[in-house]
């Protein structure tokens, strides 16, 4: 018998011997095995297969991506949504900065993409000085100190209108403790809000708190009796009236106008008649034209 035909019949042999019904179903090696190749049979080794290849299989880690949901990329994608963040960001600080750290701050390409660079030094709010080579905020206003805030309220009412205390606070962060102290050095007049009380406008006050000049604060006693004070319904008012022989002012009467009313006929009216212009002069005597 040749050597190809011993090696075939050799090769047969161990193939029989093998159990092929479930190689997984199989007890687990023992774990003093310390080389990866495992021999099974008759000497016939299977390669790549241990301890690892026989344990179950491996559980897939959760994740908590939502796929259907865009990745939050911060600043955005988007070459307006990436200039509102720079120039928000420049608004909330109050000193200058260069173009390389804002961009680094607000997660921007504005030192590498010239579009967005572009738009944003063409910002009506953005302000350049280029011998600083900084970028600032252009603010409604320009105080900086407690005397400039006052001179500014006064500006602002000598023209008939007070100032919003949210737009003095984004030019000046101080500006609301500022508008509390002028408040009670009897420099400014505030209106609060009914809710929580918060500053909302200012007005400059021209009578200075005096005793000869007047504007000092009422009492508490007479505020507590005026809010107090309640008013009567209708009925009670009239009487409370009568019996001081006092009357209702009567309210002036609109007299109404009597409606128009459409002539029935034809649409358009009755037709125009015009004149008709007579050409036959010549009979004019003989014949009634």
């Amino acid at each position: 018998m040749s050597k190809l035909a011993k090696d075939v019949a050799a090769f047969k042999s161990t193939l029989a011997r093998q159990d092929y019904t479930s190689w997984h179903s199989q007890p687990k090696p023992s774990t003093s095995a310390s080389s990866p190749a495992s021999t099974q049979g008759d000497g016939l080794t299977i390669a790549g297969e241990g301890p690892s290849s026989t344990s179950g299989k491996k559980k897939r880690p959760k994740s908590n991506i939502v796929y259907s949901q865009p990745a939050d990329t911060g600043s955005g994608t988007n070459i307006n949504t990436q200039l509102v963040y720079a120039v928000n960001h420049l608004k909330s600080t109050q000193n200058p900065m260069r173009l390389q750290d804002l961009a680094i701050v607000t997660n921007t390409p504005l030192d590498t993409d010239p579009a967005l660079l572009e738009k944003f030094k063409a910002h009506d709010k953005v302000q350049y000085d280029p011998k600083t080579d900084l970028y600032s905020y252009k603010h409604e206003f320009t105080f900086r100190n407690k005397a400039a805030l006052l001179t500014e309220i006064q500006r602002q009412t000598r023209k008939g209108g007070g100032l919003s205390v949210r737009a003095l606070k984004e030019s000046w962060k101080e500006a609301p403790q500022a508008i509390e102290e002028l408040e009670q050095e009897g420099e400014v007049l505030v209106t609060r809000t009914m809710k929580d009380g918060q500053l909302r406008m200012v007005f400059w006050n021209e009578i200075k708190p005096t005793e000869e000049a007047g504007g000092m604060p009422v009492e508490k006693e007479f505020h507590d009796l005026w809010h107090s004070l309640k008013v009567p319904n209708d009925v009670d008012l009239l009487k409370q009236l009568a019996s001081e022989g006092l009357q209702v002012t009567a309210s002036e009467t609109v007299t109404p106008k009597a409606p128009t009313v459409k002539k029935k006929g034809k649409r358009g009216g009755a037709p125009r008649q015009r004149p008709v212009r007579i050409t036959n002069t010549h009979l004019r005597g003989e014949i009634d034209l």
